[in-house]
């Protein structure tokens, strides 16, 4: 179950680094959260870290509405896990 959320997790990030209506900078720290979901860890572990990289992007004034609510969804999915 939890390789199907992260898979479900990764294409939900990667549609929002390609958005090109989200701002560079969120980007990129979008791009260091797929790669936080990548490395080989526990999957508890993993989970905290990313939720750590998200709330972090979801404090950013320059967040669009829709990625935060895209982001918020992800964080509760993440939240289940650990």
């Amino acid at each position: 179950m939890n390789e199907e959320c992260f898979i479900e997790i990764l294409q939900t990030l990667d549609n929002i680094r390609t958005d090109s209506d989200v701002p560079k900078n969120i980007r990129n720290k979008i791009c260091q959260t797929i790669s936080c979901i990548e490395e080989k860890k526990e999957d508890c572990l993993k989970a905290n870290k990313i939720l750590e990289n998200l709330e972090d992007i979801t404090n950013d004034p320059n967040v669009p509405t829709e990625t935060r609510m895209e982001i918020m969804s992800i964080m509760s999915i993440l939240g289940r896990m650990v």
